[in-house]
């Protein structure tokens, strides 16, 4: 609830939250829906959703007036589009699962609204209909920090369906939080595909004058049907402004903001290729090509260990933790090293030691994998002598793939191989996730 103050004056005047208003405040006046009081903040600000979509704070006080324009609305809905079918243009298949770019806030509520069809996000973009053909079905609706390995493969499931069911391309729209441990796991389990898979997101929601729902989803249609790339990949804005997005490898993402529309950058790579929204595409980095004449079905292999899991080791820390997981009976670790894959070893106190306990997981047929807490670069066992120590504890150094990468891909491995081969196969590229060279310096916006 807004201060007692407010409360008594939106009373006096039977205004409620979702109400359209006109609030006065020294000379200014603006109109929008009042919204609820967030949870958090000062109880003397009444919070106004402009018609640009963003919200406004106003301070109740001397020369504060408000007056109700109309009438409480009802819970948000989104109008629907069904999909035509356009002889001539590719056949796109959408598959919706979730998150931002399907969202709306709830004007009454105040909290966000997430569609429950596909043909309304339909409606929101219908410059789709100028690219493709498309087939959109909501296979799930859930925010990606709620996913697991089980969705990862039903996702895996249904695109490589649709690719064998002729698209030409598919796009799945998905939250942005964990889109690239989905990346990783469906460049992992998708086999023989020979179509772009794109994933796209929104950092912002379609109601807000900043949002990049549309343009996201525009030039993500144009990747999927007019691209010869055979890969995995998530495609998000370049830079802040709707210039392009850049498509990048599925293996070599990563969210590296946390609400900036050019959110996602390749790292230890160059993205595939830069996108505009009227299907321009420019190729930068290496890629697999579409094989014209291939015959081959897509499938998925799916099954994933859940016994596994990432240890970030730190000045300090306690090498015990890695009992925790032995006791509970765990597969697979990925240790998150510091610079070229340090874990503590020649320590003051040597129960600080990380070296016994990583040999003891190791021999208790644990596999243990090591990747660097920096962004970028490559670990290396062979730089100095901890490393080396750690090495011959029997632990896997990951070149330079990234931790979310190493934990999916060991997860994957552990699934649907023996732990011997899952730890042969840890640092041998299988999906783009190691670099036979590193290329990133030379890409610049």
């Amino acid at each position: 609830m807004y201060a007692d103050e407010i409360e008594k004056l939106l009373s006096a005047n039977k205004i409620k939250a979702g109400d359209n208003v006109s609030v006065t405040f020294g000379s200014e006046t603006i109109e929008g829906v009042l919204m609820p009081r967030p949870d958090v903040g000062d109880s003397s600000i009444v919070v106004v959703k402009r018609k640009d979509g963003y919200n406004m704070g106003i301070r109740y006080g001397k020369g504060f007036a408000i007056k109700k324009m109309g009438e409480r609305g009802q819970h948000f809905s989104f109008p629907k589009k069904e999909a035509l079918k356009v002889k001539g243009l590719p056949k796109l298949s959408m598959i919706y699962t979730g998150g931002t770019i399907g969202s709306k806030v709830d004007y009454v509520s105040g909290g966000v609204y997430m569609l429950t069809k596909p043909e309304e996000l339909l409606y929101e973009v219908p410059e789709l209909e100028e690219i493709a053909s498309v087939d959109i079905r909501e296979l799930m609706s859930i925010a990606s920090e709620d996913m697991t390995h089980s969705e990862w493969a039903k996702i895996a499931e249904e695109t490589a369906k649709a690719l064998n069911g002729g698209a030409k391309g598919v796009v799945i729209t998905h939250g942005t939080d964990t889109m690239h441990y989905t990346s990783a796991a469906l460049s992992f389990m998708l086999k023989d595909i020979n179509a772009p898979v794109v994933l796209t997101g929104a950092q912002r929601s379609s109601d807000r004058g900043s949002s990049d729902a549309f343009f996201n989803l525009i030039c993500s249609a144009q990747v999927a049907t007019k691209s010869d790339v055979a890969e995995v990949g998530i495609c998000m804005h370049s830079s802040s402004s709707d210039k392009e997005n850049i498509f990048i490898r599925g293996t070599k993402a990563r969210k590296m903001h946390t609400s900036a529309r050019d959110a996602f950058k390749p790292i230890n790579s160059l993205p595939i290729c830069r996108v505009d929204a009227a299907g321009s595409i420019g190729y930068i980095g290496s890629y697999k090509h579409v094989e014209a004449k291939s015959k081959k079905k897509a499938s998925a292999e799916t099954k994933f260990e859940e016994k596994v899991a990432i240890v970030k080791t730190h000045p300090n820390s306690d090498p015990g933790v890695l009992g925790y997981y032995m006791d509970k009976g765990y597969r697979g670790l990925i240790i998150e090293g510091t610079g070229l894959g340090h874990v503590p070893t020649s320590t003051g106190n040597m129960n600080m030691s990380w070296i016994g306990s990583i040999k003891e997981a190791v021999d208790s047929n644990i596999v243990v994998g090591i990747t660097s807490q920096c962004i970028n670069g490559s670990v290396n066992e062979n730089v100095y002598r901890n490393l080396r120590t750690l090495k011959g504890a029997g632990a896997v150094f990951c070149e330079d793939m990234l931790s979310e990468v190493a934990y999916v891909k060991l997860g994957w491995l552990l699934g649907n191989r023996s732990n011997k081969e899952a730890a042969e196969m840890l640092n041998k590229d299988i999906a783009g996730e190691i670099s036979p060279r590193r290329d990133a310096d030379w890409f610049t916006e």
